[in-house]
């Protein structure tokens, strides 16, 4: 049962982040027409005050903030196109069938109920407007739900065919046809249901937010430690992008989760201060500046015979962790080697985001510092007092390097360049190197493939092969077949994490160009 849930787990997780991966561009383009709109800059730079580059950037962020007010569509058609197992663009066209389908259901019936509120002041009546059609107010949850359902039902009865005049209704027509009634059956059971769970939402939103710093701490700890499991995106989706992380009423409409609501006042002119939300997207502290001190420190107690190694693994590492926010890397080469450093990290990064609430920042920088940059300096210093943020995160540096330090130095912590073996626990200057070259010359890369696939001990052994943003997901039929050692050796593997039959395999920013060429690779090769 734990390795059933545990496998659904990292599914919808993986699934998830097809939806969350957009939004982030999302943002960022608002920020761009930010920087066109905003009357700083505008009185700074006079040659911005015309009304072509004043309209574009109003255009830009005009364009782009409904996509926060229509998430429910996206996560519904994001996650049936993340869970289906074929036919993924049929899953996602029937996924928007779906979702207007029970819109209008449960629209009609609470028609019918009576209970339909004024459309000209749905305020505090837990009811929105949603495509045009009045609903009860499920937000993001709408999406999941109903995305949920398309996939299941989808991969369930995909394979129906119909012999003679029946034919045409096989296939996704079936599937459709299944899904009708129950999501209007679904869209009235909701009708009663939503009104319960939505108070227990907003009564949980309302802990968090009482419990102020100690629940920002928890939830930045959180998320960290479950990078383990690959379930951290769980964590931080809810509070980002649904009711848990704040309302506002912005411009004359609501939106919900604290990077909506940034989003959302980043093109509102006329909002001088970024408003504090329950839980904000603080989590580059640990990324750009911490594991940063992290690496330094591991350097720095490195053996001198290994310094030269340890810092061809630990540079590249510390680059991608400061520039994109990829920070697996950095966790994965003490993670298991040293437990202790990875809960230190994990306490580490929700005390900085205590930190940064105390001290009044509102800056984000989620995904390194080019996020970063484009987030908050077009907003200027009063709105976001980014200034803050920079001086909290080279606080951290020297903290996490600090502490790192003293508990390798104290406990004499096997970390990068300590091992008591000849090799790192991750792969020499030279196999860098080397993996460098071999990414030039694509024959290499599929020669990467076939390494990947004896390893993890054969095709017949592989059942199934997916990937999220850094790592391999499969589904492998005897975990007794794989060697992990040569998986981390020969392919630069930075982990291999095993629950049951399902395995997952670090590789990092590259695993979607691996994941193609292991896909291309299995289809032609002959057991």
């Amino acid at each position: 049962m734990k390795e059933r849930f545990m496998n659904a787990m990292q599914k919808f997780s993986k699934a998830i982040f097809v939806p969350v991966l957009i939004l982030p561009i999302a943002g960022i383009l608002i920020a761009v027409g930010n920087i066109f709109t905003n009357q700083g800059l505008i009185e700074r730079f006079p040659f911005m005050n015309n009304p072509i580059t004043i309209g574009f950037g109003t255009i830009l962020s005009s364009s782009l903030v409904p996509i926060l007010t229509n998430l429910g569509i996206i996560f519904c058609v994001g996650i049936a196109l993340g869970l289906a197992k074929k036919k993924k663009a049929e899953a996602a066209f029937t996924s928007v069938l779906v979702y207007l389908i029970f819109l209008n259901a449960m629209n009609k019936f609470m028609e019918l109920r009576g209970i339909l509120a004024d459309a000209e002041n749905l305020r505090g009546t837990g009811q929105q407007m949603v495509l045009g059609v009045q609903v009860l107010d499920m937000g993001v949850f709408l999406g999941i739900i109903l995305g949920l359902l398309t996939a299941y039902i989808f991969n369930k009865f995909i394979d129906t065919e119909f012999k003679n005049a029946f034919q045409v209704y096989g296939g996704a027509r079936f599937v459709f046809i299944v899904l009708i009634p129950l999501v209007v059956f679904l869209a009235i059971l909701l009708t009663y249901i939503w009104p319960v769970v939505q108070s227990g939402i907003n009564n949980l939103g309302l802990i968090i937010q009482r419990s102020g710093n100690f629940g920002l701490f928890l939830y930045g700890m959180l998320e960290r430690l479950l990078i383990i499991t690959g379930l951290h995106h769980l964590v931080y989706t809810p509070f980002l992008y649904t009711s848990l992380g704040g309302v506002a009423e912005i411009g004359g409409e609501i939106f919900e989760g604290a990077r909506n609501i940034y989003f959302a006042e980043m093109a509102d002119p006329s909002i001088s201060i970024l408003s504090s939300s329950v839980i904000w997207d603080a989590r580059g502290i640990a990324k750009m500046f911490g594991l940063i001190g992290a690496c330094l420190a591991m350097y720095s107690t490195a053996k001198s015979e290994k310094k030269a190694r340890a810092r061809a693994v630990l540079l590249p590492a510390a680059v991608t962790s400061f520039t994109a926010g990829v920070t697996e890397p950095i966790e994965f080469s003490f993670m298991f080697i040293s437990p202790l450093l990875f809960v230190i990290h994990s306490v580490l990064s929700g005390l900085s985001m205590v930190v940064l609430n105390i001290l009044g920042s509102r800056a984000i920088g989620p995904n390194g510092i080019i996020d970063f940059l484009l987030y908050n300096l077009p907003l200027g210093i009063g709105k976001t007092r980014w200034p803050i943020y920079i001086f909290v995160g080279v606080l951290f540096f020297v903290i996490y390097f600090l502490v790192f330090r003293t508990l390798i130095l104290k406990l004499n912590l096997k970390t990068i360049g300590r091992e008591d073996t000849e090799e790192t626990k991750l792969y020499s200057k030279k196999e860098y190197v080397n993996r460098k070259e071999s990414e030039k010359k694509d024959s290499n890369v599929e020669d990467l493939s076939e390494s990947i696939v004896n390893y993890l001990g054969g095709k017949e052994n592989i059942l199934s092969v997916d990937n999220c943003y850094t790592r391999l997901r499969l589904k492998i039929n005897d975990v007794d077949l794989i060697n992990e050692n040569l998986l981390k050796e020969e392919t630069n593997a930075k982990a291999v994490i095993k629950s049951g039959n399902n395995i997952q395999v670090v590789y990092g920013v590259e695993v979607k160009k691996i994941r193609e060429k292991l896909d291309k690779y299995l289809e032609t090769v002959v057991e």
